[in-house]
């Protein structure tokens, strides 16, 4: 039997009269990459949104390791073992990679609300932080702060934060978006590394990234799934070239 690790059930989002998310059935195998793509408008956001707790579903139910975590606080979602980036990169310029990285680690333990007051009080999570940026190739960069390094280089570090909380599952969005070619797949390769042991679900409109990582493939139209199936699959649906993927290689 299948190993699902998330799922959600006719999960549906209302705003107003406009249904962003309507009747979503989705299952995320353990230890897969499973990429959500469409055209703008599609609902890929707010199904995302969802899957994490910034917002809470109309109808619908949303599981993870065999518990119902519908309508939790994100804070909540991240403790059981969930961590996301975000499209926008939201570090601190005048901090340096590693200062990120131990607050990050001091936060579950509450020490980081209270980081002021002794820089001793970070220095126990000094070795992990190493390790963590080690694994996304930023420990040469280590003592830098993040306002000097390129595009990529923040996300990466971003990438490295979100493994401090050692998620199951890990939802990526758009961690392409504003890369040049060259970043594109060096963020490819990262991905991959600290995908073993883990479970990945991300969102992206570069087909490129999606047939180099993805397992699986959701592909979302007005806010209802399309087609879903492995990248060869999805790209050779007729439905699917016509929706976006038609679009994407025109």
């Amino acid at each position: 039997m299948t190993d699902h690790l998330l799922t959600a059930s006719g999960l549906t989002k209302d705003f107003r009269g406009f249904t962003a998310v309507k009747q979503v059935d989705l299952s995320v195998e353990r230890g897969t990459v499973h990429a959500l793509v469409g055209p703008n408008g599609a609902g890929k956001t707010t199904l995302f949104n969802l899957l994490t707790g910034f917002l809470t579903p109309t109808s619908g139910t949303i599981t993870f390791d065999g518990k119902d975590i519908t309508g939790l606080q994100p804070e909540n979602i991240a403790h059981l073992g969930i961590a996301r980036s975000f499209q926008i990169t939201s570090l601190f310029d005048n901090m340096t990679a590693l200062e990120h990285l131990e607050l990050a680690l001091a936060s579950p333990t509450g020490l980081g609300l209270k980081f002021w007051r002794s820089e001793r009080s970070l220095e126990q999570f000094h070795g992990r932080a190493l390790e963590l940026l080690d694994q996304v190739g930023m420990a040469d960069h280590a003592t830098r702060e993040v306002g000097q390094f390129a595009y990529g280089q923040k996300r990466a570090v971003e990438l490295a934060l979100a493994l401090a909380l050692d998620p199951q599952l890990l939802l990526l969005d758009e961690p392409t978006a504003g890369m040049g070619i060259d970043d594109v797949d060096r963020t490819i390769e990262l991905i991959i590394r600290i995908a073993a042991g883990r479970t990945i679900v991300f969102v992206d409109h570069n087909m490129h990234v999606v047939g180099s990582l993805a397992n699986r493939v959701t592909v979302l139209q007005q806010g209802q799934i399309l087609v879903e199936g492995s990248y060869e699959e999805v790209r050779q649906d007729e439905k699917v070239i016509t929706a976006y993927l038609g679009q994407a290689h025109a």
